[in-house]
């Protein structure tokens, strides 16, 4: 039984969450390894539709267990909303387990997020505004907040009066905000600490026990390759792992365990926030496509930036993952185009590059190569086999699997959980 990591293929929003989904009844643990609420997932169940931004997308499969794996950054207020949410709903969030290790996103990091981005002005990243990076930046400088310090109060507090030494300095002489204290910053913390303690676990131990006894454990991560803080379009990215790799750091879990890597890119490009974006289309075309697939941040709202497929970001993402499956998702958003251009390389300055440039100028300043495939007018969201596709639409498909690297497992044409053509067994 594998052990199987679900990632994005693209600058995120591929439609991880239903991937996941499709696959929750057949696996045992589904664990989120990276990111924060800075991110989102969109799941529709018999016309339902659930947005998860920090709980795994598993907590939505009967049976399934959920994880928030130690490399995540949790913001208590948002864990707890979206759990009583679902509550409401009738959805079992009991089952729900959450890493001791995992860092707490402070109030704190949360307003220097903000008043950071507004003063680069210009030179902003596009962040959520969500304390994500600040607290990431907590981690790695070691004056970070986990889990397991909040049932520790002493220790608790002298934690955050050693973040709030520096930060306060950096909020009042910099940004001309008010010093916060200690006292509000704790008191905020420890107000979830009793109801979070019985979710609390060793979760890598539990994890290894799980796959030890040939029980499927799923991945599921935040976020997506190209927005990966040391594979991304650097400095646009998020700040964490989001790649395969994140999958072994942010859980506890070898990487000699991992069988199977499924990245999921849509049949065009998005992405949200600033940074270099070859394929993007600032016309009329572009919105068309913003329009057809709905194409607004799932926690945001924000609009997002609309593309072709890229077949260079497709192979990229293909070697740093070491992906054996693509999931192709959104394929009935392109019907009705009488042509469907794929880029297949860049032009940068002359020179032709098949493989993403190493340095981030040329990302930047590449123009891309297109060749143009013939589009399909026929409705494909009742199709469940690939025969069943237009002519078309199954030679898109098959040229996408050509010059991408890796094989075509599934394909999305629809937004429901059934709406799925699958090719080849993701957990076979």
């Amino acid at each position: 039984m594998p052990a199987v990591v679900v990632l994005g293929a693209q600058w995120g929003d591929e439609g991880k969450g239903k991937a996941t989904d499709q696959l929750g009844s057949r696996v045992d643990y589904v664990v989120k390894f990276n990111g924060g609420n800075n991110a989102g997932h969109t799941v529709v169940i018999d016309g339902e539709k659930y947005a998860l931004h920090l709980l795994p997308s598993g907590i939505l499969s009967p049976g399934v267990t959920p994880v928030i794996g130690n490399g995540v950054v949790i913001d208590l207020t948002v864990l707890f909303q979206e759990i009583d949410a679902l509550d409401v709903r009738g959805v079992d969030t009991s089952r729900l387990l959450v890493s001791a290790n995992a860092h707490i996103i402070p109030p704190y990091n949360r307003t220097i997020d903000k008043v950071t981005e507004r003063f680069l002005g210009k030179r902003r990243i596009g962040t959520t505004g969500r304390g994500i990076g600040p607290t990431y930046a907590d981690k790695i400088s070691r004056v970070g907040i986990r889990v397991q310090d909040l049932f520790d109060e002493h220790i608790l507090a002298q934690k955050v009066e050693g973040a709030l030494d520096q930060k306060n300095h950096l909020l009042v002489k910099v940004y001309n905000r008010r010093a916060i204290t200690v006292e509000e910053t704790v008191a905020d913390l420890l107000a979830y600490a009793e109801r979070l303690r019985p979710m609390v676990a060793d979760t890598a131990l539990i994890l290894n026990k799980a796959l030890d006894e040939g029980k499927t454990v799923l991945f599921e991560a935040g976020q997506a390759t190209m927005l990966d803080v040391d594979h991304g379009t650097y400095p646009f990215v998020t700040s964490s792992s989001a790649t395969a790799g994140g999958a072994c750091t942010g859980s506890g879990v070898g990487p000699t365990r991992i069988d199977r890597v499924v990245g999921v890119i849509k049949a065009y490009t998005t992405r949200v926030g600033e940074g270099p974006f070859p394929t993007e289309l600032l016309d009329d075309t572009g919105e068309w496509l913003r329009k057809q697939g709905g194409e607004y941040g799932t926690t945001t709202g924000r609009p997002r930036r609309c593309g072709w497929y890229d077949a260079v970001v497709a192979r990229y993402s293909s070697r740093v993952n070491g992906l054996t499956d693509l999931v192709v998702t959104k394929l009935d958003t392109l019907t009705g185009l009488a042509k469907v251009p794929i880029c297949v390389a860049y032009d940068v300055h002359g020179t032709r590059y098949d493989e993403m440039p190493f340095d981030q100028s040329d990302v930047h300043h590449a123009v891309p190569v297109y060749e143009e495939l013939d589009g399909w007018w026929e409705d494909i969201t009742a199709c469940r086999t690939f025969d069943e596709l237009p002519v078309n639409a199954q030679r898109y498909v098959l040229r996408l699997e050509e010059i991408s690297g890796t094989r075509v497992s599934a394909i999305g044409v629809g937004p429901g959980r059934e709406a799925t053509i699958v090719r080849h067994d993701l957990l076979g």
